[in-house]
């Protein structure tokens, strides 16, 4: 096979040395007469869906950084070892993606130098371990952590209109390689074949946008007002979760509401706590080493006073932004305590911020004294109670009765017959779609959803019109004035027009082009295979 005008030796022998790993020139190649079987065109097909296969997972692991804390924290609790895990998965998925994508290219480039792809045994193994280890890991996200798949469905609302010009040009750039081998083979069938493959992939990637739909294609006039950021445990980026300089840093990124949780302690003080062992945030295991296991309602408020509930932040750097914090504000991290609510109600009403909080743990035999004791806190207190946020259901109906001034949040959705309506509902962002949220905002019902994170998550929460978002990045959301994007649609139409126009123009030129590069080839390469017939013959005599 000739090499096409343009492609040396050198370059073709570069490509071929490390897809194939033999490092003797291409022309030595061309003389042993190799060509690319059958058996070879399944392994491209292989390593190209195996690329594709890991261009799926890279896209599914930038979604799931928005809840990867999550997953710290469940890997904690069940192993007692804390570990940032997002640096294995971007860093292992980052070498998957690497391997593939150039192993692809090679192919690609030594398709259209005319080389054999001859891929070596090595790759094989490599790139069949590579389809089994992202097959592990799309079977483990299914299994334990199956709600990512919805948010993998949200994510399209944010990233469909530019997933289809990716793809678009991606398929658009195949069409080099694919016409080369067009023009190459003497295999009528598979020509057909593969033109028909190509022809159809085109027309359906071409149409997609009838079925992209994105609350961000409007009108700048019909955009919702910015939704109410709620600090999730405060602000656990730049503070210690669950504690009073958590609540501080929240109110100094513009956070309207404080959500927590709350304990009630052996003697009946209702505290800030999130975990049901103390391990976590606090050094219990060296001030009680013999009672660490023991659920934090066994513990009585003296107790709970000598821990340490700031340190561990330092120390874990549960976030990237702990290495940022100011000297002041670690020394202040080091400082910090078990709050009572007693007291967070207090910094709540001077910061004048509302207050919503879960109290736990609601399995627990003695729960309706937790409602009790927090119920007393709070009307003692003298917080305002429109300010304070009830979220367990637990006993619902008594604190209405006792405490009618407290706003009822409901972590469900609203019912067919219910009997008085739900003014505010506290749901996970992937149980709600946009048609719900909007429904909701156009009834008056308060939509918070949580935990939100990534600016391009809320920025389509934004798009749908959310009342309020519980967000651990409360520093990086307050900084946000306008969704990340915001089409007309008059706008996306013509993105999509052109899109499709430039592709289709671009296809057609590179078939035409190589096509008249072949017919150049053609006189060259019989004339070669007369003279290597007439060499042939003479040795043979």
């Amino acid at each position: 096979m000739a090499d096409p005008p343009g492609c040396c030796a050198a370059c073709a022998t570069c490509l071929l040395c490390p897809y194939s790993c033999r490092w003797i020139t291409a022309k030595k190649e061309k003389r042993k007469g190799l060509r690319t079987t059958k058996c070879d065109c399944s392994w491209f097909l292989f390593l190209f869906c195996v690329f594709l296969f890991t261009l799926v997972w890279l896209y599914f692991a930038i979604i799931i950084l928005n809840d990867l804390h999550n997953f710290n924290e469940f890997i904690f609790k069940e192993k007692k070892l804390w570990f940032d895990w997002s640096l294995v998965l971007l860093i292992a998925t980052a070498v998957l993606i690497t391997y593939s994508s150039v192993l692809l290219v090679l192919a690609l480039f030594l398709q259209l130098c005319g080389q054999p792809l001859k891929l070596h045994w090595l790759h094989k193994i490599l790139l069949i371990l590579t389809a089994l280890v992202v097959a592990a890991a799309f079977t483990g996200l299914g299994i334990k952590w199956a709600e990512e798949w919805r948010s993998a469905q949200i994510s399209l609302q944010a990233t469909g209109p530019f997933l289809h010009i990716g793809v678009v040009g991606g398929m658009t750039l195949l069409a080099w390689p694919l016409a080369s081998f067009f023009y190459r083979t003497r295999n009528t069938g598979l020509k057909v074949f593969l033109l028909l493959v190509y022809c159809a992939v085109m027309i359906a990637l071409y149409l997609a946008p009838l079925g992209i739909t994105s609350p961000c294609i409007m009108e700048e006039n019909q955009l919702p007002p910015k939704p109410v950021l709620v600090g999730h445990r405060g602000a656990p980026m730049l503070a210690p979760e669950n504690t009073l300089m958590s609540l501080h840093k929240a109110v100094d990124c513009d956070v309207q509401v404080f959500e927590t949780d709350v304990m009630v302690s052996a003697d009946g003080v209702p505290f800030l706590m999130h975990d049901e062992e103390l391990t976590r945030t606090t050094n219990v295991q060296a001030v009680f080493p013999e009672r660490a296991a023991l659920n934090s309602t066994a513990f009585n408020w003296t107790d709970l006073q000598q821990l340490d509930a700031g340190s561990w932040f330092l120390e874990r750097k549960p976030f990237r932004t702990v290495e940022s914090l100011s000297d002041d504000d670690r020394y202040q991290a080091t400082k910090q305590r078990i709050p009572s609510l007693e007291q967070a109600l207090e910094a709540a009403k001077q910061s004048n911020i509302s207050i919503m909080f879960d109290l736990r743990p609601e399995n627990h035999s003695d729960y309706q004294n937790f409602v009790n004791a927090t119920l007393g806190v709070i009307l003692q207190s003298g917080i305002p109670l429109q300010q304070v946020l009830w979220l367990p259901d637990g006993f619902r109906e008594q604190v209405k009765q006792q405490a009618p001034g407290v706003q009822q949040v409901y972590g469900r959705k609203r019912l067919q017959n219910e009997k008085e309506p739900l003014l505010h509902v506290n749901l996970p962002y992937q149980d709600m779609s946009s048609e719900e949220i909007r429904q909701y905002r156009r009834d008056n019902i308060s939509v918070n959803l949580y935990v939100v994170n990534k600016p391009w998550l809320f920025s389509v929460l934004w798009c749908s019109g959310v009342s309020s978002v519980t967000t651990n990045a409360c520093q990086v959301l307050k900084e946000m004035k306008h969704p990340i994007w915001l089409l007309p649609s008059s706008t996306y139409l013509m993105i999509w027009i052109v899109t499709d126009c430039v592709s289709f123009l671009t296809i057609l030129w590179a078939f035409l082009l190589l096509k008249k590069c072949s017919r150049r080839r053609r006189p060259v390469e019989s004339e070669t295979d007369v003279l290597l017939t007439k060499i042939n013959s003479l040795m043979q005599e």
